[in-house]
């Protein structure tokens, strides 16, 4: 089966789910695929170990065909990043850009820590012998809170828009930092060498450069537009910053996810007139929010028939179990600390760090960094971790989120 046959399976398979979930189950779209899809893969499982001996290994040869990796890093995730940015309320963005600064950047890092002295400690105690290195990594692996996955869910959870600011914001910057991150500690963990000033280097140079030709991507393309008045035309222009630019800042070591981000909150935010007429930025935002629906479900697809690749060993899956409540603690505390640094300059509501705490969801991007570590016992340990942890927080967190918000939003 080529490349070309298993797109348009997967695609048939994002159809044909969301319509059955539309119809007859009524989730959030993202997670109702990902649970249609977990289950088609345990029936095949099932089947292949039962009935239909074949089954399995020609499900497994014909996922293998996708690089889920690849796929994700370097081609969806830079449509996804720009479509959500291109939404957002770059104002209200502003009133918040502490909060959401400090959450991408310290809340990263800490969450990071936290994740790998718990779980090298875990680890030990349960005869899973690991380097803490790649306990750094996986804490890494599970920092960010993915984008993809939190507009995915806040489209229909109902979360007040002060607060899905919030969520929305640090999750569209958090993954760029956290990306950067695990290169250093995946290059740490492979090489053996340690150094202090070249991964800060390395770090601000994938981070601020990111930052800075994000910017010039937004202002050539705000040029482009604003000369011509065709919305086909400007939709290709969009479509090249997208493709154009994330390659071009792959090649120069710059930060593809943190300038896709910056292009799009620029470009989203321009007042009509200015780069292109109404009727231009309404065929401009249908169009990306299309492409943005189909990327999410055949990527939610992905999530849930990737379960077909893991290993069932009992010690990894217990593991994974034991880590959610580790992940949640350190998301607490990550979220905590920029909040009460901030309570002297600005107040918060009663509730905003529960709803931050449960609101940061793991999904695609943490999947995907870690099926792109090397082959070794270190691998499997911690696909199988970072497995049970999105899943959990894509199909617990995800379907009460909303309802907590409510409800607290309510109490107040």
């Amino acid at each position: 089966m080529g490349i070309l046959e298993v797109a348009g399976l997967l695609v048939t398979l994002a159809a044909v789910f969301a319509w059955f979930n539309d119809r007859f189950i009524g989730l959030p779209t993202t997670i109702g695929v990902m649970v249609l899809a977990l289950g088609l893969s345990l029936v095949i499982l099932l089947a292949g170990h039962t009935v239909f001996p074949g089954v399995g290994g020609w499900a497994e040869q014909t996922l293998a065909r996708v690089d889920f990796s690849r796929t994700v890093l370097d081609g969806m995730l830079s449509f996804l990043l720009f479509a959500g940015a291109l939404f957002v309320n770059l104002d209200a963005l502003r009133e918040r850009k502490y909060l959401v600064g400090l959450l991408a950047s310290l809340g990263v890092v800490t969450s990071t820590l936290l994740v790998a002295g718990l779980s090298w400690g875990l680890f030990a105690l349960m005869g899973l012998e690991i380097a803490f290195v790649w306990c750094l990594v996986l804490g890494a692996v599970l920092a960010p809170t993915d984008p993809i996955a939190v507009l995915g869910v806040l489209k229909s959870a109902g979360v007040p828009e002060s607060l899905e600011t919030k969520i929305v914001g640090e999750s569209l910057f958090n993954d760029g930092v956290a990306v950067v991150l695990f290169l250093v500690l995946v290059d740490m963990a492979t090489s053996g060498e340690a150094s202090v000033a070249g991964a800060a280097g390395l770090f601000l140079q994938e981070a601020v450069g990111g930052l800075l030709f994000g910017l010039a991507l937004a202002w050539i393309a705000h040029r482009m537009l604003a000369s011509i008045d065709q919305y086909q035309v400007e939709i290709l222009i969009t479509l090249a910053v997208v493709l154009g630019g994330y390659s071009l800042a792959h090649a120069l070591h710059l930060s593809g996810p943190i300038a896709m981000v910056v292009a799009g909150l620029v470009l989203g935010n321009h007042k009509p007139g200015e780069s292109m007429t109404g009727a231009t930025r309404e065929h401009l935002d249908h169009f990306w929010e299309l492409l943005d629906e189909l990327l999410n479900a055949v990527l939610f697809v992905l999530i849930g028939l990737e379960v077909l690749i893991l290993t069932f060993a009992p010690e990894p899956w217990l593991a994974g179990l034991l880590m959610i409540p580790v992940v949640l603690l350190a998301r607490l505390v990550s979220v905590s600390v920029p909040v009460h640094m901030l309570r002297w300059v600005r107040e918060f509501s009663p509730g905003v760090i529960r709803v931050l705490t449960w609101g940061g969801l793991r999904g695609g991007i943490s999947v995907a960094l870690v099926l792109s570590l090397p082959a070794g016992a270190e691998r499997d340990l911690l696909v199988t971790v970072t497995y049970a942890v999105v899943l959990f927080s894509l199909v617990v967190q995800g379907l009460t989120v909303g309802g907590l918000a409510r409800r607290l939003a309510n109490s107040e």
